[in-house]
C-alpha cells in the first residue's frame, strides 16, 4: 500500500511563445508585492506617505535580490566554480538560490539609501516592513516547491513531498521527503501573525519589531535547517545557515534586552520628513484667511427692509 503524500507540480515553467514564465520568479514577485502592500498599510496608518514605500522599495528590492544571490554563491561556491561546473550559472537566479540573510543585509543597505533620500528614519521603516518581509518569505518559499528543491530526508509522514526529478547528467531523485519548504512557509506565516499582534499589543519601535522578526524567524529556521538534505557546507558539524541563525538569534535577543527601556520616540522623530510632507500637504488644503474675504451672504429667506417697507425675498 502506497503511503499518502503531497504531489510535486508537473512543471515549473510555462512558455508564452519564446518567453519562459517561471513559477519560482512568480513566487518571488508575488512575495514582493505582498510585502509592499502590507508595509504601505502599516506606514500610512502610522502617519507616513504611501509613496514612500514604493520609493524605498525601488532601492531595497534590487539590492536584496543581488545580496541574496551573492550570499548563496559565496556560501556554496563549489556549485559554480569547481572543475566541471559552469560559472555563468551563478547568474541563473531562476534556477533557485537566494540566501535570505544576504537579501536582508544588502536589502537593508538599499533601504537605508532610499530612506536617506526621503528623510525617513531607517529604524521606523524597518519596523513597518518587518511583517511584510516575513510574509514575502512565506510566499517565496513556494518557488522551491515548483523547482522541487530544498526538501528534507525521506519520510513516511502523510504530508511528505513526493519528488520525481531527473537531472541533465542523467541522475534522478524519486521518493517521498520532508516538505521543508512547507514547514518554513507555515512558520513564516505564524511569525507574521506574531509581529502584527506584538506591535498592536506593545507598540514596538526603534527597530525592536525588526529585531523580534529576526529572533522569531531564526528560531524556526534552525530546526527546519536540520531537516534539510540538500547540499550545504558545514562548520563544526553544523550547516552554515545554522551558524548564521544562531548568531543572528543571539544578536536580536541581546538587542531586545538592551533596548527594553528605550522611550518611545515622538511621531515626528519616527516619520521624519514623511510626516513633515504630509502635514504640509494637509495645510495646503486649508483656505487661508487674508482678511479680504467677502462677507457671508445673508439667508435669502430673511426679511429685507427698504424704503418701501418690509418685504420677503425669495430664494433662487
Amino acid at each position: 500500500m502506497e503511503i499518502a503524500y503531497i504531489p510535486s507540480p508537473s512543471q515549473g515553467v510555462w512558455h508564452l511563445g519564446p518567453v519562459p514564465i517561471r513559477a519560482y520568479a512568480l513566487c518571488i514577485l508575488l512575495g514582493i508585492v505582498a510585502a509592499m502592500w502590507l508595509t504601505r498599510r502599516r506606514w500610512v496608518k502610522l502617519g507616513g506617505r504611501a509613496d514612500d514605500v514604493i520609493d524605498v522599495s525601488l532601492w531595497a528590492v534590487p539590492f536584496g535580490i543581488v545580496g541574496g544571490r551573492l550570499y548563496h554563491v559565496i556560501t556554496d561556491p563549489e556549485l559554480y566554480f569547481k572543475a566541471g561546473e559552469q560559472p555563468i550559472k551563478a547568474l541563473y537566479i531562476w534556477d533557485g538560490g537566494l540566501g535570505i540573510w544576504g537579501a536582508v543585509a544588502l536589502g537593508a543597505v538599499g533601504a537605508w539609501l532610499g530612506c536617506r533620500r526621503k528623510g525617513i528614519p531607517l529604524a521606523s521603516f524597518a519596523d513597518a516592513l518587518a511583517p511584510g518581509l516575513i510574509l514575502a518569505q512565506a510566499i517565496g518559499r513556494w518557488g522551491n516547491y515548483f523547482n522541487q528543491e530544498l526538501y528534507g530526508d525521506p519520510t513516511t509522514l502523510p504530508w511528505g513531498l513526493k519528488i520525481n526529478q531527473t537531472f541533465a547528467d542523467g541522475s534522478s531523485v524519486h521518493g517521498v521527503f520532508q516538505p521543508t519548504f512547507l514547514y518554513e512557509s507555515l512558520w513564516d506565516l505564524a511569525v507574521c501573525g506574531l509581529l502584527l499582534y506584538a506591535d498592536r499589543r506593545w507598540s514596538f519601535h526603534s527597530a525592536r519589531l525588526f529585531a523580534l522578526y529576526v529572533a522569531a524567524y531564526t528560531a524556526g529556521r534552525g530546526w527546519i535547517e536540520s531537516l534539510r538534505s540538500d547540499h550545504a557546507n558545514r562548520f563544526l558539524g553544523l550547516r552554515l545557515n545554522d551558524w548564521t541563525s544562531v548568531i543572528l538569534f543571539l544578536a536580536a535577543v541581546a538587542f531586545l534586552i538592551a533596548t527594553r527601556n528605550r522611550p518611545e520616540p515622538s511621531l515626528e522623530a519616527r516619520l521624519g520628513d514623511s510626516l513633515i510632507a504630509a502635514d504640509g500637504a494637509a495645510d495646503a488644503e486649508q483656505p487661508e484667511d487674508d482678511g479680504d474675504a467677502a462677507p457671508a451672504a445673508e439667508d435669502p429667506a430673511e426679511t429685507a427692509v427698504d424704503d418701501e417697507g418690509p418685504k420677503t425675498t425669495s430664494s433662487s
